[in-house]
């Protein structure tokens, strides 16, 4: 101990602690070593001048904070450090060098050695000296100042030894860290603050976050005007009895619980029912082959995402069953729904697929082809009792359902204020652990695991509510929004961890809003659904995440002459016969062997330049399954030695020019 008191003076700390890590991980047993390399990422301790520390993990030595933003939700802003620290892993020895796109001080140390010392302005950075790497692991830690605004950015690169090798950033893949206790209590917090704002805490209890406050708080709930043209009372009286009977992740409560409470969700079931809209939704009529044809539509909108098939016979946990969408829905308006989800629900994870009026009758027939019987009274108003739909009324306004759910009326209920709560002790009222021990409070069901997490956070700066992170929100709602169920996992769909490195994050808003009217891949049977109300948020986080900032750096005007060039470049004329996959606006690909390339009119305003010049470079470092051929050499020379003497680098910027002019690009010389 002595021993390790003496280095910890004379090295930094941040250091320091890689080093204990390391020896703490190689001391574990064997099974518990391998459980380590599961942990993908980058263990990052972030600090400020004042003292105050956070510890989280963040996919690669990435980051981008804006002015007037924080590093983390745990922290202030102004000027700070971020040290990240973890495992690079290698297949084979090798030696490479390292680069990264920087405002703000680096240090970066490999297996102790430290290679790289830079500040910059946002810039990037000189190339390091070359540093032979280990097969297997190898001990990586990068320290960042901020500015001292408290900006900051980096991203960091590597290649391998050799002339002219293209710098590419370091895989996700190759990149663990160790879950040391520490770190373990501080990723406990973020999931209890996520908690907080998913299951809308602050909707009863105010915090007093002002506009910086994390979006979720803004999160809406299902509207009730009009809902009993909608939902049918049998379901809803179940649904409010007990959510978590139903769905095994949701995150209504149970409100009523006791010896009344079947009676108080009858209730209120019947007086949400009698809210109904003059406009009688016309009932769904299938024929004979729509169940067949909404089959093939479920599987190729991939909607076993997020769902269980109707047929499915056992439950799973993550997935939201639609075995009740018969019992659910009022006549006519689950495909209403599917047509427009959102309508009278904003934040509603169910994405828009753009669904044409067939295909909504289509996918309704499959999802109910195989539900719950409807009931006798599934789809009536209790008796139309009147005594019952008033005290229904009552238990609605002062059982704080409208503190989430939009409504004509107002909620009567009060509840303190979130500071006010005593989180870490908390065993009753919402944290409870049976309805009995709630109270007057709602029950929410929550495990052991989450009622710690929410804990944890208590005893963590509750001001975290009021501070939004981009690149924070978008790791969370990429895992939440089951982003990767899809990409990365079916052909055509880009691996999710290069979309904030891919693609411009004005593009990207547009995209995931559903703004975009042509399909990148028209060949493709699935397509992108709309996720509105995220789309911004995610398309900026998504930026930052990846160390980038929100929004694309403007570029000096088009280089028309290069562009005659790139022109060149991609025809079959004296060029690399780019067109003979990739159509250019109008002028379609002339022959399409095994997979089209997208349209490269839509690639100026679609794909970030560094990412672009990386891709032509050599397309399969990016994918290893790509279709798209290597044309330049290891020293980054191209075969077409009469255009720029073969400069690679110059070919590929005369091309980027060229899809910059996007509609306006005229057509390649063919012949």
């Amino acid at each position: 101990m002595k021993v390790f008191s003496v280095l910890k003076d004379q090295v930094n700390r941040p250091f320091f602690q890689m080093f204990a890590l390391v020896l703490w991980a190689f001391a574990l047993p064997c099974h518990a070593q391998e459980a380590l390399k599961t942990n993908s990422g980058l263990a990052v301790t972030f600090s400020t001048d004042g003292g105050i520390s956070d510890l989280a993990v963040l996919p690669n030595a990435w980051l981008f904070v804006g002015k007037g933003e924080s590093p983390t939700p745990f922290l202030p802003t102004g000027k700070f450090t971020a040290v990240w620290s973890g495992m690079l892993d290698l297949e084979l020895r090798s030696e490479y060098s390292f680069q990264a796109d920087l405002n703000g001080d680096l240090k970066l140390e490999v297996n102790g050695t430290e290679i790289l010392t830079a500040s910059g302005k946002g810039q990037t950075t000189p190339s390091s000296k070359s540093i032979r790497l280990n097969k297997g692991k190898n001990v990586i830690v990068a320290r960042f100042t901020s500015t001292s605004e408290g900006t900051g950015q980096l991203r960091l690169y590597w290649a391998p030894k050799g002339p002219n090798t293209m710098m590419t950033p370091l895989p996700n893949s190759a990149l663990t860290y160790a879950a040391t206790p520490e770190l373990t209590r501080s990723l406990q917090a973020y999931r209890g603050r996520e908690l907080v704002a998913e299951f809308r805490c602050a909707r009863c209890h105010e915090t007093g976050a002002g506009a910086s406050a994390i979006p979720e708080l803004q999160m809406d709930a299902p509207n009730f005007d009009g809902i009993g043209s909608r939902r049918n009372e049998a379901w809803m009286a179940s649904w409010i009895a007990n959510p978590a009977a139903h769905r095994t992740v949701a995150r209504m409560p149970q409100i009523f619980h006791g010896s009344d409470a079947k009676e108080n969700a009858q209730a209120a079931a019947a007086f949400l029912a009698s809210l109904r809209t003059s406009d009688n939704l016309k009932a769904e009529t299938f024929g004979a082959t729509d169940v067949e044809s909404g089959k093939k539509l479920f599987e190729n909108l991939h909607c076993v995402a997020c769902h269980q098939p109707p047929d499915a016979t056992e439950a799973a946990e993550t997935k939201i069953p639609i075995k009740e969408v018969r019992r659910k829905f009022a006549s006519g308006a689950l495909k209403e729904f599917l047509l427009k989800p959102s309508a009278f629900y904003e934040w509603i994870r169910m994405p828009n697929f753009k669904l044409s009026d067939d295909e909504a009758t289509q996918l309704a027939a499959f999802v109910t082809s195989n539900g719950a019987a409807i009931e006798p009274g599934d789809r009536t108003i209790s008796e139309a009792n009147s005594a019952r739909i008033e005290s229904g009324r009552k238990l609605v306004m002062t059982s704080g359902c409208l503190n989430c759910h939009s409504s004509s009326l107002k909620s009567e209920l009060k509840a303190k204020s979130f500071t006010e709560l005593n989180l870490p002790a908390s065993k009753q009222g919402c944290l409870a652990s049976t309805p009995e021990a709630a109270g007057n409070a709602p029950y929410y069901a929550f495990s052991e695991e989450q009622r710690a997490a929410l804990q944890a956070f208590g005893t963590k700066d509750k001001s975290a509510l009021s501070r939004h992170v981009p690149a924070e929100f978008a790791q969370r709602y990429s895992r939440i929004l089951n982003c990767v169920e899809c990409h990365g996992k079916f052909e055509g769909f880009p691996a999710f961890e290069i979309l904030g490195g891919k693609l411009q994050p004005e593009w990207s808003q547009a995209f995931i809003a559903g703004e975009i009217k042509y399909k990148p891949r028209p060949w493709l049977e699935a397509r992108m659904p709309a996720f509105a109300k995220y789309a911004t948020i995610m398309a900026e986080g998504l930026a930052e995440l990846n160390g980038y900032p929100p929004k694309t750096a403007e570029e000096p005007p088009i280089d028309q002459e290069a562009a005659k060039v790139g022109q060149k470049l991609i025809s079959a004329v004296g060029g690399f016969s780019c067109i003979s996959c990739h159509s250019v606006g109008d002028f379609g690909a002339t022959q399409v062997f095994e997979s089209a390339g997208i349209n490269f009119a839509y690639s100026g305003r679609r794909l970030l330049k560094p990412y672009f010049h990386r891709w032509v470079r050599n397309p399969l470092s990016i994918d290893p399954t790509t279709k798209m051929p290597v044309y330049f050499d290891e020293e980054g020379k191209s075969p077409l030695a009469d255009i720029y003497d073969g400069d690679g680098l110059k070919q590929r910027e005369a091309i980027w020019q060229y899809l910059r002019l996007g509609e306006k690009m005229p057509p390649p010389p063919n012949q």
